[in-house]
């Protein structure tokens, strides 16, 4: 066990968080930490790394086991460094050992000593134990995995928002390697690309990793365990977050029947106890009755914590066939390009995702469908378009005087308090939260009125740009059946993949300034992407064949038809994956080939390494300046020899784990 809890409690104020808890964290787990919003999540985090005392039980560490805890809070951390700066603050003992070898390097030359000598080789030797010389690259990979361009990577971090500093924070704790990763939304301030990214990196991470998230299809991704938090007890579910509905669901109706057959047992014993305790001869029997419900250990009824209410929209008309149309659209913020002499048109019943990177210019383009930017080009409203639009910055256009039930009574839905309250419900204002005044509201709470005032006024063309950013995951799937049930069109700027999935019939992408459109669901763009770049690395293995042929002197041999237009002629049952399957395995044992090259070859480099730092040592040569400086220089480039082979080495097996996971 790395770490855990035993038999623990933990109060805050007169409210219990959890009581008598045991829960025992394995090397290699993939845990989801879930629970509604406030019942403790992030507390059980804070328990488990020490910020938080228990009011009874203990946390259990194993001695040389290390945590690495990202949460919300870090965000109040801030510096002039560079973002690479701060990224490889996690090799704290690598950029010691780097000034102290530095120092020792300048007191050899001068003295020659022999005891710094060997001061020097042990650095030298910790340092290539604790792999030092990866480790620009290594911060390097994960900050541009994560979103950052080269340019970036000198800017000092203070320049960047709250999201993008979470991002270098996050490459920091990646980069610490812990043994126990403690990662509280770590997907809320990543866009797509950087989720996915995640999702490859941490599937491959040596350590134990607990998430706590509301992204179900990242859950479903990455964890084998699920971990409830529930009416303050811990609820253990080996599997990913589907098979915990499943399970659930099942685990309720045993424990409802359960129950439900125990109160009809001890209805028939308390009727028979009743009717005999009055006689005297049957007074014992009743007594003994009576004693035997009393040891009865009760089964608990199953209560369901938070309503399935429905959200209903209604929409007041019917629109055109068209409801909006752009002509050569271009938009640009100073040098910066966002769109170019681009179109689209939206269709009564397109329910599109708007999806892609941060930067790519997704909710720019949701205010020029909303006519609430500046652009170049033409914008064509339909016929009886009654729009809505909600994103962050429609929190300005509260009235902060109201509280949340008189605000939704202005937006025109036509409720009922009473429906208006049963529905606040959904969107995590319960009991009295509902007569809060507006001004009080954190801004997550800001944004969930916005966004219930938008989906309930009646229109039948929605603009929404991160809908479910402030939600749990229970009020994301009540949204989604609502979408589903909704009889108008959207257009949906999101980072969440289950409600993208369950909700869009058209996926939109910028791609080069252009707006690019594919009409089918986010499964079918995904299986469509990946045959698109399995296409393309044929087709690139086809051209560097053709040219290694013609640079020969032989002839090219016939190169197979292309294979998208294949995908796109044939229909779907009959597609022929063969060419696609055949380059597949020839690039799969390319790569493995190279792969086993380099294992040779970094064998041979860390021995001569190995063989060159034992020298440092020998007297012949530190009693020797010109031999010391010599034999320094070649160390040297062994080390970055075999810096070099290591990196490929990660790049071709990364390469070799990918293209072995389609062969299969």
């Amino acid at each position: 066990m790395l770490l855990g809890l035993q038999n623990a409690t933990f109060e805050f104020g007169a409210r219990t968080i959890f009581e008598d808890a045991t829960w025992h964290i394995q090397p290699n787990e993939r845990i989801g930490l879930i629970g509604y919003n406030g019942t403790g999540k992030s507390t059980i985090l804070k328990v488990l790394t020490g910020q938080y005392s228990l009011s009874k039980g203990t946390v259990e560490k194993g001695r040389e086991t290390t945590i690495g805890f990202l949460h919300q809070d870090l965000l109040s951390f801030d510096t002039e460094d560079s973002i690479l700066t701060v990224a490889m603050g996690a090799f704290e003992r690598v950029l010691q050992l780097e000034k102290e070898i530095e120092a020792l390097g300048h007191e050899l030359e001068k003295t020659g000593d022999e005891k710094l000598a060997h001061d020097y080789a042990d650095k030298l030797h910790e340092l290539e134990v604790l792999d030092g010389y990866s480790i620009h690259h290594r911060t390097e990979e994960i900050l541009q995995g994560l979103g950052f361009g080269n340019s970036d990577l000198k800017r000092p971090y203070k320049e960047f928002s709250g999201g993008w500093r979470m991002r270098v924070l996050l490459a920091k704790m990646i980069l610490m390697a812990p043994d126990v990763l403690l990662l509280d939304e770590p997907t809320n301030h990543l866009d797509l690309p950087s989720i996915e990214w995640l999702e490859k990196y941490l599937q491959h991470y040596q350590g134990a990793v607990v998430i706590v998230s509301h992204d179900r299809y990242f859950l479903d991704r990455m964890v084998n365990k699920i971990v409830e938090l529930y009416q303050g007890e811990l609820h253990f579910f080996t599997g990913n977050y589907s098979f915990y509905e499943t399970e659930k669901e099942l685990r309720t109706d045993i424990q409802k029947k359960a129950y439900e057959n125990q109160q009809d047992y001890i209805r028939q014993q308390s009727r028979v106890a009743d009717r005999f305790k009055a006689k005297a001869s049957k007074a014992a029997m009743a007594q003994s009755i009576i004693k035997k419900l009393d040891k009865l250990e009760r089964i608990e009824d199953v209560e369901i914590e938070r309503p399935n209410i429905k959200i209903n929209f209604k929409v007041d008309k019917q629109p055109g066939r068209i409801l909006c149309t752009l002509k050569h659209i271009s938009k640009s913020f100073g040098d910066v390009k966002i769109l170019e002499n681009t179109g689209a048109e939206i269709d009564r019943g397109d329910k599109i995702a708007l999806i892609g990177a941060n930067g790519k210019g997704k909710s720019t383009l949701l205010r020029i469908i909303a006519n609430a930017e500046k652009f170049e080009g033409e914008r064509i409203g339909g016929h009886n378009v009654d729009e809505s639009f909600y994103a962050q910055h429609q929190l300005e256009a509260l009235n902060v005087n109201n509280n949340i039930l008189e605000e939704m009574q202005i937006c025109g839905s036509g409720k009922t308090d009473l429906e208006l309250r049963t529905l606040m419900g959904c969107f995590l204002f319960g009991g009295d939260d509902i007569d809060k005044k507006i001004k009080v509201l954190s801004g997550g709470e800001k944004a969930r009125v916005a966004l219930a005032k938008s989906i309930v006024s009646k229109a039948n063309f929605l603009l929404l740009d991160e809908p479910t950013n402030h939600l749990d995951m229970h009020s994301v799937g009540l949204l989604v059946e609502s979408m589903n049930k909704y009889e108008g069109s959207f257009v949906l700027v999101s980072h969440d993949r289950y409600f993208i999935s369950k909700t869009a019939n058209k996926i939109w992408e910028i791609e080069d300034h252009k707006i690019v459109e594919f009409k089918g669901t986010y499964a079918e763009w995904e299986d469509w992407k990946r045959r698109r770049e399995l296409e393309a690395k044929a087709r690139q293995q086809d051209n560097k064949e053709e040219t290694g042929k013609k640079k020969s002197g032989k002839e090219p041999e016939n190169v197979p038809p292309v294979i998208k237009e294949q995908v796109q002629q044939e229909p779907k049952g009959n597609r022929q994956r063969t060419p696609i399957d055949k380059e597949l395995k020839k690039e799969l044992q390319k790569f493995k080939n190279r792969f086993t090259q380099l294992e040779a070859d970094i064998a041979q480099l860390t021995k001569k390494k190995i063989e060159l730092e034992a020298s440092l040592a020998s007297p012949e040569i530190y009693g020797d300046k010109n031999k010391f400086l010599q034999a320094e220089l070649n160390y040297k480039a062994a080390a970055a020899d075999l810096e070099k082979a290591n990196k490929e080495y990660e790049v071709v097996f990364e390469k070799l784990m990918e293209l072995d996971e389609k062969a299969s």
